[in-house]
């Protein structure tokens, strides 16, 4: 018999990856609240995963197979639509949790001030060239959310992050505002950038320090966070400028897109950026410095010298 009172809903969208949705579905699971359940919204056709699902024997599990393919902002409100708990949690199907991650989390958020907490946590980015824990700090009080995803105060990424499978919120706050179906990337952020500026939300993370989230960003995953398109991260950007202060705007532009830029080796995309970072943005001395160390050093030798540093930050 399914469970009929849940306490908290996890969803995990999913597409052609049975081995690794298996892995995500257990890991939820294995969580040390049992009170769960378990929705896997299937985007698309995907037979092979549909019958992989099938062999856990759970009752806390259902599967939702979607006709369609319809991206993974739909696949994740479809998901909330099924849920039938106060509390939904997302999971990524190439990614798991820790143990007491739910627990934790819930605790935060029935403890919390606001009427719909969104609750983060620290997780372990794994690579192939190792761990890191991010983020280093949680937001600061009336920081805003745009300046502590994209700012940055130290030279080295996962200052602040929130991720998709650390967002821990209300059902009613997901129906309020939901993901938007048609970006293409940018989802969790996007969403995060509009609920946190909603009455009644607040966004804070566990008190503890361990990280509670496993995020695999190994070479031979094909996820979404791995590809990039620095063009359409710009329009993104740009269209919803209203939620972005300069000073992120300028950050987001010299870091982040010039990264992807250089990642898809689009040397052309070096002075635009810079101009736009000053034209519509206020870019700090550090964003500047940022922005030419990474055009002039190569990714690999950047991410070697990040793991190292932020090994001994731990």
């Amino acid at each position: 018999m399914v469970n009929s009172h849940p306490i908290v809903s996890v969803v995990i969208p999913t597409l052609n990856r049975p081995r690794l949705v298996v892995r995500a579905v257990r890991s939820a699971l294995a969580q040390t609240l049992d009170a769960i359940e378990v929705i896997i919204v299937v985007d698309g056709p995907d037979e092979a995963t549909v019958q992989a699902l099938r062999q856990i024997d759970d009752d806390r599990v259902r599967t939702k197979p979607l006709p369609l393919h319809v991206g993974l902002g739909e696949a994740r409100n479809a998901g909330v639509g099924e849920a039938r708990s106060r509390w939904v949690a997302f999971l990524d199907d190439d990614d798991e949790w820790f143990p007491r991650k739910l627990e934790v989390q819930l605790q935060t958020a029935q403890q919390s001030v606001y009427r719909h907490p969104i609750v983060s946590c620290r997780l372990i980015v794994r690579s192939e060239i190792g761990d890191v824990v991010w983020p280093r700090r949680g937001p600061r009080p009336d920081e805003s959310m745009s300046e502590y995803l994209f700012c940055r105060t130290k030279v080295f990424s996962g200052e602040g992050m929130i991720g998709a499978n650390t967002i821990f919120a209300t059902k009613e706050l997901l129906l309020t505002a939901p993901f938007r179906g048609e970006l293409q990337r940018h989802e969790d952020l996007d969403w995060l950038l509009r609920a946190s500026t909603l009455d009644g939300v607040g966004v804070q993370f566990v008190p503890m320090r361990e990280p509670l989230v496993i995020w695999h960003r190994e070479e031979t995953h094909n996820s979404i966070s791995r590809r990039t398109d620095w063009r359409y991260s710009l329009a993104w950007i740009n269209n919803i400028k209203h939620l972005i202060t300069p000073r992120a705007y300028a950050s987001f532009l010299l870091t982040w897109l010039s990264a992807n830029a250089v990642r898809e080796g689009d040397w052309k995309a070096f002075l635009p950026l810079l101009r736009d970072a000053f034209q519509y943005g206020r870019p700090s001395s550090l964003d500047v410095g940022l922005y030419f160390g990474i055009w002039l050093i190569p990714q690999r030798i950047r991410s070697r010298i990040r793991i190292s540093f932020q090994r001994c930050d731990r």
